[in-house]
């Protein structure tokens, strides 16, 4: 049996030529939108109704799934002091929803799931969605600005490198490390309701 396979995307500040361009050469068939707010201050060639309408002219399927797979959820039940708490959100039943529907797509479509970082790192679409995704047995490949295709398995390296987490350990497995890592990162990104000076909250 074949594993399933999804790719990730973020439209950064591209044109849209370009960002067509990089689905192309993946062959990806559909974009799963995952922002919570679909629409770009500095690149509104993304704002939702824009990208649907451009995609659709260029034979690309969309759907947005930013209701139920978006960082900035609704779920109050979801939040410690005013900040999303990723393996909380990943427990509700609109985020396995969400989930699901991307997995049954995949029967159809080569699917890319966007949002808006260009870095994967820097997003919750690697950070959460990936990881869940992976757990579940799919096959998670990033697409870069330059059209670098990275492995899932590559870029949980490259975020153990960012923390000095990368060399083995004694006492730990690297499944211990990459959730080390990943913990870390999630402190960094994820969307915080109170956004104080000095916190970025990344993900949309």
């Amino acid at each position: 049996m074949n594993s399933i396979m999804m790719l990730t995307i973020g439209h950064s500040t591209h044109d849209f030529h370009k960002f067509v361009e990089l689905l192309r050469q993946s062959d990806v068939t559909a974009v799963a939108d995952v922002r919570s707010v679909p629409a770009s201050q500095f690149a509104p060639q993304f704002n939702r109704g824009a990208l649907e309408q451009g995609l659709a002219e260029s034979d690309v399927k969309y759907v947005y799934l930013g209701e139920e797979l978006g960082a900035r959820t609704k779920d109050a039940t979801c939040y410690v002091d005013g900040r999303v708490i990723y393996g909380r959100l990943a427990q509700t039943s609109g985020f396995l929803h969400g989930i699901n529907r991307l997995m049954r797509g995949t029967s159809a479509e080569r699917i890319a799931i966007m949002c808006t970082e260009g870095e994967p790192l820097n997003c919750h679409r690697t950070v959460l969605i990936a990881q869940v995704l992976t757990q579940r047995g799919v096959s998670i490949k990033h697409v870069h600005s330059d059209g670098w295709i990275e492995s899932h398995a590559s870029a949980m390296e490259r975020l153990m490198a960012k923390f000095g987490l990368a060399e083995p350990e004694l006492f730990r497995t690297p499944a211990e490390r990459i959730e080390d890592a990943l913990s870390r990162q999630e402190e960094r990104i994820a969307y915080a309701s109170q956004t104080f000076p000095g916190d970025r909250a990344a993900d949309v």
